[in-house]
């Protein structure tokens, strides 16, 4: 196993080198970083924007193998992922989005994959009763429902919220308040300000994974192995527990992992309306500004999560499916 996992990292690795250098060239074809000289005034000339962004390693006038191997080798020897092109250091903006990104993404995860998970399986259990049908209803609802409009949804419900309470229960913008101080005070500050995107974030992707599960799971109570173990004198819920709930999530926890990436720098919309300064964020200033080492960074992070993601789907398959386990070892 351990083997195994070595040589997919391997692979995974120089997959995210080509992938990042073949960005980086994509970047330079289609980015001007000029443009965010052009409005400024007084105007300046064009020997002084190049002179501006040959400091960044940016000015179209140095030949482009000669910015990529000042690139490259910086980020081998130092790790430095360049500066975009009014001064910012990329290195600093990642460290610090990725992090507000982690609480946001990983919280919303976890509870769209228990309550998609647990709704799929009590649905398949009770199929076509009204417990199903009013609980499949409302997944597809909520699947068709916009990020935007879920969003401002949980915003008016929580001013409203606020409003009957007569203080501030729940933050509507920002990561953290900037005046609190001390360790639990901040945690709990945090906490207030995590709920609501959180929230609005699980609503419209709990309901894919609930009908992912009761589609897979249904199939599986219906195959031979299962009938066999019910004629055996299992009842349908044990039935279900021991033999057909391992196979069917196989499918769902590979679709969970590879969502990974998408959450990190997908979740920009949900960023936006509740001010939070993560990643989805941060990929749209790189292109709106014409950012080439910041848009390559992002992309560079983007093939990181998604080899993260595959390697896990790897083990999960392996922890779930007995077959493979035998195969790898």
């Amino acid at each position: 196993m351990s083997r195994y996992l070595l040589r997919k990292t391997i692979g995974w690795l120089a997959m995210i080198v080509i992938a990042t250098n073949l960005t980086y060239f994509l970047a330079n074809a289609f980015l001007d970083p000029r443009a965010n000289y052009l409005q400024l005034r007084p105007p300046r000339s064009p020997e002084q924007i190049d002179r501006s962004l040959a400091q960044y390693n940016l000015s179209p006038e140095t030949p482009l193998l000669e910015r990529w191997w000042h690139w490259f080798t910086g980020i081998v020897l130092h790790w430095d992922w360049g500066s975009s092109p009014v001064g910012e250091s990329v290195n600093e903006q990642i460290a610090f989005r990725i992090g507000v990104s982690a609480q946001l993404v990983l919280c919303s995860l976890i509870l769209s994959t228990v309550i998609g998970i647990s709704l799929g399986v009590y649905t398949a259990a009770r199929q076509y009763r009204s417990a199903d049908r009013f609980l499949q209803a409302l997944s597809v609802i909520t699947l068709n429902i916009p990020t935007v409009v879920a969003a401002l949804v949980v915003v008016l419900l929580a001013i409203s919220l606020n409003q009957s309470l007569g203080t501030t229960l729940l933050y509507v913008a920002g990561a953290q308040s900037p005046t609190v101080t001390g360790f639990w005070p901040l945690v709990v500050d945090r906490i207030q300000h995590l709920v609501l995107p959180t929230i609005s974030l699980t609503v419209i992707s709990y309901a894919g994974y609930h009908l992912l599960q009761r589609s897979l799971l249904l199939d599986t109570i219906n195959s031979d192995y299962v009938r066999m173990a019910r004629a055996k004198g299992l009842t349908r819920r044990a039935a279900i527990r021991r033999h057909g709930l391992r196979t069917s999530l196989i499918p769902v926890a590979t679709s969970i992992a590879f969502a990974v990436p998408a959450l990190f720098t997908g979740a920009v919309i949900t960023e936006t309306i509740f001010a939070w300064q993560g990643m989805g964020q941060y990929f749209t200033a790189t292109i709106s500004k014409n950012d080439i080492h910041g848009a390559v960074a992002v992309a560079a992070f983007g093939a990181l999560m998604t080899a993260i993601g595959a390697i896990l789907a790897d083990i999960t398959v392996v922890a779930l499916d007995p077959r493979v386990r035998v195969t790898g070892s």
